[in-house]
């Protein structure tokens, strides 16, 4: 079996399950955040239920409205919390934790092949780990809380081989959105986007988490890294608890995409489409208004590691703001041990909060019209972050931190020549 076969079968209590059945799973992890979980519970109520199936398995996050912009958002928030408390949810984390998908993970309560459900689209996230994560409706979430269960097709699955190594400023974003622009927004729909390959063995977590993020930006139900032992056994040395976890060795695959890594330019996703996606470039020179870096996709120690290497000593183009937003409170404070932070700010980066920050348009960092933005984070339709008339352009955090030094769309590698 595939990766996602072997989840949905062990959640549906059978041996085995193939591609295109339809099968009732147990859910083992439902995450909700602050846009939609005081919709789901007031389902609840209406429905006469005053308990969740099971309040241990129950994650409830405060990340995109943080802090809360307005009255309204106030009085969800506050909501949030009574409801918490009158269901006795078993994982609450208020605002200024860090997005969902980053705490989950960080807090150890999604584990290789469990089944999680979210009221996000980017609950792919937690297949960097290898557990099975979707993202479904108030209603279907609602379900969940009730009866821990909820039905699947059991999608079929195309397997990505990386092989080789990333050149110097490649990243995995960059790897992400090139694959996306591959296979098409459209190209993995309600499959299971697999991922293995030789250079596994040299990617980290933070990899892993932007790879299984952006899987659902080309349309896929799991986005599934496999986990070896040796990989199993460095995250437990980190505090990372995981074990092996992968397809069978005969798992049958709808297809097979190779990417050569070695190979890799850094990439850059044009408006208004995730998979218009061309090499660096091809994009150089076009002016930004802003830069942001952040995000469930690129907002961890590593991504910010990256951009302070580039902005160390320098500062930000005058006609460019640089917005950071860490991933969670624990990245931030990584961030500031390591002095990433200082470098960042003294180069005249905006720190916001752990959350989610502009990446989906509520708030902070919001676009007007005719303003251009490059950003780490994973989507870049019309109005995704304010105005619809404002141009969003994607890429490594490597790039958008170039980007922000020059005030322009620019290649990583030219201002890493020039620092090093």
């Amino acid at each position: 079996m595939t990766m996602a076969e072997r989840i949905l079968a062990r959640a549906c209590g059978r041996p085995e399950v193939s591609s295109g059945e339809f099968v009732v799973g147990r859910v083992d992890t439902a995450l909700l955040h602050d846009i939609f979980a005081a919709s789901a519970f007031a389902l609840l109520r209406q429905a006469g239920l005053s308990s969740l199936w099971d309040p241990s398995r129950v994650v409830v996050v405060l990340d995109h409205l943080v802090p809360a912009p307005t009255a309204g958002a106030a009085e969800v928030h506050r909501q949030i919390r009574r409801d918490v408390d009158e269901f006795r949810v078993g994982h609450f984390f208020d605002a200024g934790v860090g997005v969902c998908h980053q705490v989950v993970v960080e807090e150890g309560l999604v584990r290789p092949g469990a089944l999680v459900v979210g009221t996000d689209s980017h609950t792919t996230t937690a297949g960097a780990i290898g557990a099975g994560g979707t993202g479904i409706g108030t209603s279907e979430m609602a379900y969940v809380l009730a009866t821990g269960s909820l039905w699947f097709q059991v999608p079929p699955a195309i397997h990505v081989d990386l092989e080789g190594a990333l050149p110097p400023g490649v990243g995995w974003k960059d790897v992400a959105l090139a694959l996306a622009g591959r296979l098409g927004a459209d190209g993995a729909q309600y499959r299971s986007l697999e991922f293995g390959g030789t250079a596994l063995r040299d990617l980290d977590l933070s990899g892993r988490m932007t790879l299984a993020n952006m899987a659902v930006e080309m349309g896929a139900k799991f986005g599934l890294v496999e986990v070896d032992e040796s990989l199993a056994a460095r995250l437990r040395g980190q505090g990372v608890g995981v074990d092996a976890f992968g397809p069978d060795p005969d798992a049958r695959y709808e297809r097979r995409v190779e990417v050569r890594l070695d190979r890799l330019d850094p990439q850059v996703a044009l408006p208004p489409a995730v998979d218009r996606v061309v090499p660096v470039g091809e994009a150089e020179g076009i002016p930004v208004d802003q830069a942001f870096i952040g995000s469930c996709t690129n907002g961890r120690v590593d991504d910010l590691r990256a951009a302070a290497a580039i902005l160390r000593g320098h500062r930000v183009h005058p006609q460019t703001r640089l917005l950071v937003a860490p991933a969670s409170r624990r990245v931030l404070q990584q961030a500031l041990a390591e002095g990433i932070v200082d470098d960042l700010v003294a180069a005249g980066a905006l720190l916001l909060p752990p959350g989610c920050g502009p990446c989906f348009g509520g708030h902070q960092g919001l676009l007007g019209p005719g303003e251009r933005c490059i950003g780490s984070h994973n989507r870049n339709f019309l109005g995704r972050m304010g105005s619809p008339q404002a141009d969003i352009y994607l890429a490594s955090p490597a790039t958008v931190a170039a980007s922000a030094l020059r005030g322009r769309i620019t290649d990583p590698r030219r201002v890493l020549e020039v620092v090093g």
